[in-house]
């Protein structure tokens, strides 16, 4: 056994000779610190091998948690010796990450829900030191295009954490449906949870819709239980409801929210059941935004993440410029024009979160306009808006499109079930670079992490979400802890160990030969772009934020 199985790599280990046996029972001792730590090492052990924990006081036992404060936040060093282990950190994040890799050096059989037998984990001798190059280091899940049970949520946020992934970004609302419970606007999932139609294949107007009812949502208490799920395994959720475009689900619940049209009429729309952008953004009114401030209220108090997401993104304008009162609104304001209420909207949201001590996180759109330094940009568009929210001085998240969004096809297969966008292989995504070669060291700061971004326009079950996250999410996982630069070649061989451990959890990963037959969607069409085609897009996308 080498450090070779190991993933994500770890900074530095070294194997020696000899190893720990571990039968029967084992004694632990762990700091209150620990507690999560210790819970997941006695999870696994106990339903892979039928090996008891037994928590001991004192410092004797087989299996040490030692506190160290020279420890960066989610560092931790891990010894295995002939007579015990120890993993040592300075807190909760740090223990657990090196429970993660014990588990990962504990062999065949571990990952595993239950074990019938009786067996000896014998675990090699080495001395492991590691921490993650940065810190946000995530996936977004998309549950407003179509929904996943509370269940598969866990499932989801077991995976990141078994991976070192740290953030699970939660789009919770868009034009296709309204996913979490607000108690002061019951109709947002009464009515804007469900849609009766749905579109399949591409995003365009020949697509059909098919009679295919779907809906769902989260009740406050499911939010509560995913948070605190996600945080006993150094998971943190962060959500976003997404303003004041995408907004159609939460217009259908309350007309009033929309723009009038030509007639004075509050829109009646139903819930959006085609993929792309609804043509229905929110109005600009006092009242409007009054109305998101009560929803934000809500999520603020189940949601205890630092930053928040508001969307901002693709904004259709066009009903704010031909409605006469928006047009008033604008020069009341002293704003350019209507296509300015998209930032006055969002600004007036980021200063109510604001004064919750919270940070606004948005699509790289904001761009297009002033923002503060303590906004931090998610930069979808192709490296763009990476590259001007670094020259501003703006946080950013890399997640491009041609690169991180895991809802792209993972190769030129025609057999691949959903043939979206460019190819966005597992090579691909270990070749990701989440800050510029060009990029100053202050410059360089100011990239947070990266995250991949699973939009669920055709995956409508976790196992087809299964299938476009991993093991792309593998090679995520280690760009993200372990650093750019790697070797795919070498990290390939652990992959192959590694993906018997996803066997073991169940994982329905694509294969590298392609899908399986039941993976396989004949007649789904989406169109394929080729990468010069993308890059064109990308270009006219952000014409508006390269100046």
């Amino acid at each position: 056994m080498s450090m070779h199985t190991i993933i994500p790599r770890p900074r530095q280990a070294e194997f020696g000779h000899g190893s720990c046996a571990l039968t029967g029972s084992v004694s632990v001792t762990a700091p209150v610190e620990a507690a999560d730590a210790t819970a997941l090492l006695t999870e696994h052990l106990w339903a892979g091998a039928r090996v008891r924990v037994d928590i001991t006081a004192g410092d004797a036992g087989s299996i040490r948690f030692e506190l160290d404060e020279s420890l960066a936040a989610e560092a931790y060093r891990l010894d295995v010796a002939e007579d015990g282990i120890v993993i040592a950190a300075a807190g909760s994040a740090g223990f657990r990450h090196g429970v993660v890799t014990l588990l990962q050096l504990c062999g065949e059989g571990i990952w595993r829900a239950a074990s019938a037998l009786l067996r000896t984990i014998t675990i090699p001798a080495c001395r492991i030191e590691d921490e993650p190059a940065f810190a946000w280091r995530g996936v977004m899940i998309d549950v407003a295009r179509h929904f996943l049970p509370v269940r598969e949520i866990h499932r989801i946020v077991d995976l990141l954490a078994m991976h070192k992934l740290n953030r699970l970004h939660f789009h919770l609302t868009d034009d296709q449906g309204w996913r979490v419970q607000i108690n002061a606007y019951p109709r947002l999932t009464e009515i804007g949870a469900w849609r009766n139609r749905t579109q399949e294949g591409a995003a365009d107007a020949t697509a059909p819709e098919v009679i295919r009812p779907h809906g769902g949502y989260y009740t406050q208490d499911d939010i509560r239980e995913i948070v605190a799920y996600a945080a006993a395994r150094g998971v943190e959720v962060v959500p976003e409801i997404d303003l004041p475009g995408h907004s159609q689900a939460a217009i259908a619940a309350y007309p009033e929210l929309g723009v009038p049209g030509s007639d004075g009429a509050q829109p009646q729309v139903e819930v959006y059941p085609r993929w792309g952008v609804s043509a229905y953004p929110l109005n600009a009114e006092e009242s409007t935004v009054d109305f998101f401030r009560t929803v934000l209220d809500e999520l603020l108090d189940l949601f205890p993440s630092a930053d928040i997401g508001l969307g901002g993104d693709e904004v259709p304008a066009g009903p704010w410029e031909a409605d006469p009162r928006s047009q008033e609104l604008a020069r009341e304001r002293g704003l350019g024009g209507p296509r300015e209420l998209q930032f006055w909207f969002l600004e007036q949201l980021r200063q109510h979160i604001d004064k919750r001590g919270r940070r606004m996180l948005a699509w790289d759109e904001v761009l297009e306009h002033e923002v503060t330094s303590d906004v931090t940009v998610l930069g979808w568009r192709g490296d763009a808006g990476i590259g001007e929210a670094l020259r501003r001085g703006v946080p950013v998240v890399a997640c491009p499109d041609n690169k991180m969004y895991f809802d792209y096809r993972q190769s030129d297969d025609p057999r691949e079930p959903i043939p979206v966008g460019v190819v966005v292989g597992v090579e691909e995504v270990y070749g990701f670079e989440p800050v510029p070669a060009w990029a100053t060291p202050e410059q360089a700061a100011l990239v947070r992490g990266a995250q991949a971004n699973l939009w669920a326009e055709h995956l409508d079950s976790g196992r087809n979400r299964d299938y476009m996250l991993w093991p792309r999410g593998c090679a995520l996982g280690e760009v993200l802890w372990s650093g750019t630069g790697g070797d795919f070649a070498e990290f390939s061989e652990r992959l192959a160990v590694h993906l018997t451990r996803l066997d073991e959890r169940g994982v329905e990963y694509r294969r590298a030969d392609g899908p399986l037959p039941w993976q396989e969607r004949p007649g789904v069409s989406s169109r394929v772009q080729n990468q010069a085609e993308r890059q064109q897009e990308i270009d006219e996308l952000t014409s508006a934020i390269v100046r």
